[in-house]
């Protein structure tokens, strides 16, 4: 038993880590996506700054600025979508975390044997249990979410 017990406690800490480095990456996309969004939307303030001030342009460059603030547009729209996929991201991280904790919780009062069980103990064994088909249905509907996301972008 030991052998098997130090073998799941390592792949736990294994994918304890996979979960952090993911969440790592997810923030630092986060805060690149924040930063290109205040760039996007200086160059737009520019670009409408000029086509409200077309005085005598010519009208090649007012169909150029229009098109450079199209293109501002669909690449912030972009960034949205990829906004919202990494909150989903980040949900389903924490969720899985959850169920991670809740599933050890269970597991350790179902390892105890029946009869030494007090009743507080099966009380929080079934409250943990609920907990974790709740935490289960919360990533259900998450994976729901972004199937339908994808089908709709398709």
């Amino acid at each position: 038993y030991p052998a098997c017990e130090h073998t799941v406690a390592r792949r736990a800490r294994e994918a304890h880590m996979k979960r952090f480095c993911k969440a790592q990456a997810i923030q630092r996309r986060l805060e690149e996506i924040e930063v290109t969004f205040r760039e996007l939307e200086q160059e737009g303030i520019k670009l409408e700054k000029l086509l409200r001030d077309e005085n005598g342009s010519p009208a090649d460059q007012q169909t150029q600025w229009t098109n450079q603030l199209l293109y501002l547009v669909q690449k912030k729209n972009s960034l949205m979508i990829e906004e919202s996929d990494l909150m989903i991201a980040v949900q389903e991280l924490k969720l899985e975390e959850q169920q991670w904790q809740l599933d050890k919780k269970l597991r350790s009062y179902m390892d105890r044997e029946e009869t030494l069980k007090t009743p507080e103990d099966c009380k929080a064994e079934q409250e943990t249990l609920a907990q974790l088909l709740k935490v289960v249905n919360e990533r259900n509907l998450l994976i729901h979410i972004q199937e339908e996301k994808r089908l709709s972008e398709l």
